[in-house]
């Protein structure tokens, strides 16, 4: 597997691989390491990337780790790429079914309510007031409200702020 992952991450010159093994001490940005993986050795303050099948106990992960991400074992080189970029920007990496107990239901929101979280994921995908409006069967007034309280909680200024910190935290998923 790790001779596979070194062919796959090649191609980005942006990506160095500083050591395919496990028992040595090193110092990365981020690592890649399989579920069954019980201690990685290196820098406590390093992302970690792991690779499964199964759901994870992400909860236990957000104890254990500054920074992570969850991908299937069969990701491709494009998503393990932009994966190993996020985390080493500080974000919380993964799909949906790995990370959250159901697509539509995260395992905690953070600091916001259900809606905001709901308003916090369209503001994710790009989405402009109105169009938030209409998808949630709201009025532009109340979405304009909803982003206003979520800049509040998050202490962001932006809609790029905003989707950062709920990626960061693992509130969202793109």
């Amino acid at each position: 597997m790790r001779a596979g992952l070194r062919a796959l991450l090649s191609p980005d010159k942006t990506i160095k691989v500083m050591s395919d093994s496990l028992n040595e001490e090193i110092e990365a940005d981020v690592m890649i390491a399989s579920a069954s993986t019980v201690s990685v050795a290196g820098n406590d303050s390093a992302g970690i990337l792991f690779l499964t099948d199964d759901q994870l106990n992400v909860e236990e992960l957000k104890r254990s780790y500054r920074v992570w991400g969850v991908l299937p074992t069969e990701a491709s080189a494009e998503e393990l790429i932009a994966a190993i970029h996020a985390l080493s920007q500080g974000l919380i990496v993964g799909t949906p079914t790995l990370l959250f107990e159901s697509e539509n239901e995260p395992v905690e929101r953070g600091p916001l309510t259900e809606r905001e979280s709901e308003v916090l994921g369209l503001l994710a995908k790009g989405l402009a007031n109105k169009q938030i409006a209409v998808a949630l069967g709201i009025s532009e007034h109340t979405v304009k409200f909803h982003v206003s309280s979520i800049y509040t909680k998050l202490n962001v200024t932006n809609r790029a702020e905003a989707v950062h910190e709920g990626l960061r935290g693992g509130w969202i998923a793109l």
